[in-house]
């Protein structure tokens, strides 16, 4: 949100950034956000470590010692991933590239500071928000004034607390685990892998890391045990003693060891995400589980994405402050799957664990190609979930589905094999202008605009499509035309994402050859304006050979008529619908928008209807 210009107060009773611990996996998709933010290559300069299997041991049927008994893929072929890996980096260095960016953008971090008390005053329509803060260490006390209210303070939230919202603990059970981060010396074949390793001795993961470190996570204790004890603690001493105990017939030795803790662990939910769409909560302020799945960071990664495009947009006047209630029901809805499927990973961890053959043949079964067995069936869904790739927002007024408003047949061709709430796929195609290839859903940043996806098709038969498309943008109660720029005179000529309007960005692409692409004479002006989002589906891809324009077979689109996708800001598809000639498409697209939006749309003007 500092990029977009809104003056942020952040505040972290911690006198200094984390130093050691905490978390430290940034997944698949993850990894394309940080992509699309133009934050990966700061990332990835710290040279962290990439998981790409995952190795199983488990004890040897003689009794002594462990022994390897399958990997699989950490991100498996089928999810068609950019970054097939688990990015595993210290908490503090991946939140050094987030601070630096904040203060790029005008924004320092105040420490340490903690929130004291905090009230909304509804009769005030402009600031509302009235919170109270105190400096940790001198007492000195500060009163703000805000439109809104985030708390990302973990588990133990003060204003969760405030707000007398309720956590709801889903598993009984719960867990006390010590994690150690350090440099080792060992014989162990798979140190530098991630492993789950289970012995008569117990168990233990292994986290590979950056700079020669590793972390363990043992389990000290669980409340299935005949003497639980949620406060059991253990020494450094006692959990390197297990550790080498556990993965006998190897060694293990400690060179350093930079961060130790021992905590509890139970899965839990908050009841409610927010009371008053003016205070909100996020990450494990809103849900606890177990850090075995790796999944903490980056749910809390895309709780902050969906509420700020979505405050941005009330805020600059496009959407009614009525989709803010949309926040809790997308990110609970994934926070409830997260919690599910952790009881079920937790419970794979210490029962059975898959056969060679089984690992085998899952990581090289493809999406489709064979009936799966019960096994294969969860393997893919929980790579697909830990990857990020699966989640999935239900319908809403961004996401259509036949319960929607906008209710033209141009909807969700049945051939499309996108899905929305859920991510767009990956597409490799050429940019006209320089002949570069391209990752076309990485082409647009993170700059809170809906992503308008015109696929051309082939241009001989789209022509007046096309032609009619852009026509009818340009219509003064269009969706596009509504929310023109106010500045739209004085925008820069080398603007690339919004020279029209901030709220969208226009990427076109042919079924054609660059060479015959001339964009001047193949499109209109309006279209033409985005030339450095003019692409041609022209990349082949060995998988499917006899497929010409990939990038359209991939969505499911007719690869001669091509169609439209619509992806939120956040990338996930908003929908999907038939390219066609005359006005019916952009009505569809002004349906679709009439349902959240501000103003007007369409020949009827009809009222945003939320």
């Amino acid at each position: 949100m500092a990029r977009w210009g809104y003056s942020i107060k952040h505040i972290d009773n911690r006198p200094t950034p984390t130093a050691t611990g905490r978390a430290d996996g940034i997944q698949p998709r993850s990894m394309d956000l940080l992509r699309n933010m133009r934050l990966k290559r700061k990332i990835m300069k710290h040279d962290p470590a990439r998981v790409y299997e995952v190795a199983f041991w488990d004890p040897q049927k003689s009794g002594q010692g462990i022994h390897r008994t399958g990997t699989w893929a950490s991100c498996p072929k089928f999810l068609d991933s950019r970054h097939p890996f688990t990015t595993l980096l210290h908490q503090g260095l991946i939140e050094r590239v987030f601070l630096d960016d904040l203060e790029e953008n005008g924004v320092s971090v105040q420490r340490p500071w903690k929130i004291t008390g905090f009230r909304n005053n509804t009769e005030e329509t402009t600031y509302p928000i009235e919170v109270t803060f105190e400096h940790v260490e001198s007492q000195e006390k500060e009163t703000v004034q805000a439109k809104y209210l985030f708390s990302g303070e973990g588990a133990r939230s003060f204003v969760r607390e405030q707000l007398g919202i309720k956590v709801i603990h889903k598993d009984p059970i719960a867990h006390v685990w010590g994690v150690m981060d350090g440099v080792v010396q060992t014989n162990f074949p798979d140190i530098k892998m991630k492993c789950t390793i289970h012995s008569g001795n117990g168990s233990i993961m292994v986290i590979p890391r950056e700079n020669n470190l590793v972390r363990l996570y043992i389990q000290i204790a669980s409340s299935t045990d005949k003497h639980w004890n949620p406060r059991k603690q253990a020494t450094i001493e006692q959990v390197q003693a297990s550790a080498k105990q556990i993965l006998q017939p190897y060694w293990i030795k400690w060179d350093r060891v930079e961060w130790y803790s021992v905590y509890p662990i139970s899965q839990g939910i908050a009841e409610k995400y927010t009371l008053d769409c003016r205070v909100f909560i996020g990450g494990d302020a809103c849900h606890t589980h177990s850090p075995k799945a790796g999944q903490g960071m980056n749910t809390a990664f895309h709780d902050a994405l969906n509420i700020a495009w979505k405050i941005h947009h009330v805020e600059s006047g496009f959407a009614d402050p009525a989709i803010l209630r949309s926040y809790e029901s997308e990110r609970k809805s994934i926070a409830e799957d997260l919690l599910s499927f952790d009881a079920k990973y937790a419970a794979l961890f210490s029962q059975r664990q898959p056969s060679a053959g089984e690992v085998s043949a899952t990581s090289e079964q493809s999406d489709g190609s064979e009936e799966p067995n019960e096994f294969v069936e969860l393997f893919q869904a929980s790579c697909e979930f830990t990857s990020g790739y699966g989640i999935a927002y239900g319908p809403n007024v961004f996401n259509w589905s036949s319960d929607h408003p906008a209710r033209s047949p141009l909807f969700h061709p049945k051939a499309t094999t996108l899905r929305t709430g859920r991510v767009m796929l990956n597409a490799d195609v050429t940019r006209v202008t320089d002949a570069n290839p391209a990752h076309l859903e990485q082409e647009v940043p993170v700059n809170g605009s809906f992503r308008i996806y015109l696929f051309a098709g082939v241009p001989s038969i789209t022509q007046r499509a096309v032609a009619d498309f852009a026509y009818n943008l340009n219509k003064t109660r269009s969706f596009y035309k509504s929310f023109e720029r106010p500045d739209i005179a004085q925008v820069s000529y080398h603007e690339r994402h919004n020279p029209h309007s901030h709220f969208f960005t226009i990427c076109t692409i042919f079924a054609a050859h660059r060479s015959d692409i001339d964009i001047a004479k193949s499109l209109p002006a309006l279209l033409a304006r985005y030339s450095a989002h003019i692409y041609t589906d022209d990349v082949e891809d060995p998988r499917n050979p006899n497929v010409k324009a990939v990038a359209h077979a991939k969505m499911g689109l007719d690869q001669e008529r091509g169609g439209v996708v619509v992806v939120r800001p956040d990338g996930h598809v908003a929908c999907v619908l038939q390219l066609v000639e005359g006005d019916r498409t952009v009505d569809a697209l002004n349906e679709y928008f009439t349902a959240f939006v501000t103003k007007r749309l369409g020949r009827e003007g009809l009222q945003a209807r939320l």
